[in-house]
């Protein structure tokens, strides 16, 4: 099979030759083999594993969707990190979720300052009326 884990801003993963995929949906996780009938399932944020010749490699995703048709498989979601090993994988996607939370407090931190300076010449604004 072909894998192919698409992000929105870019290709993430382009394999050929994949020979097994498991996806997790919200009805629980199902294998993907070379000759299955072609199908569309939704992902949930979970593991991705996948079998190139005889190692098998794990991707961490967050929802999104999986189409099946032939010998392609089309992966899109909004974020993959990828690890060789499961422990490996636990690791990164700890250390990657710890950065994130630490941008989001700052991003949430500027826009509570921009919305202060805004409500503070709004109301210069009235008094100056």
């Amino acid at each position: 099979m072909n894998l192919k884990v698409l992000l929105p801003s870019r290709i993430f993963l382009n394999l050929e030759r994949v020979s097994r995929i498991v996806a997790e949906t919200r009805e629980g996780s199902f294998g993907l083999l070379p000759h299955r009938l072609d199908c569309v399932a939704a992902l949930v944020p979970g593991v991705l594993e996948y079998t190139l010749g005889d190692h098998t490699a794990y991707l961490a995703v967050d929802q999104g969707v999986l189409v099946k048709s032939g010998a392609d498989v089309m992966v899109s979601v909004r974020q993959a990190i990828q690890g060789t090993t499961l422990s490996e994988l636990h690791e990164t996607v700890k250390r990657e979720y710890l950065s994130l939370d630490r941008q989001e407090r700052d991003v949430r931190a500027a826009v509570a300052r921009m919305e202060s300076a805004l409500l503070g010449r709004f109301a210069e604004f009235q008094h100056g009326r």
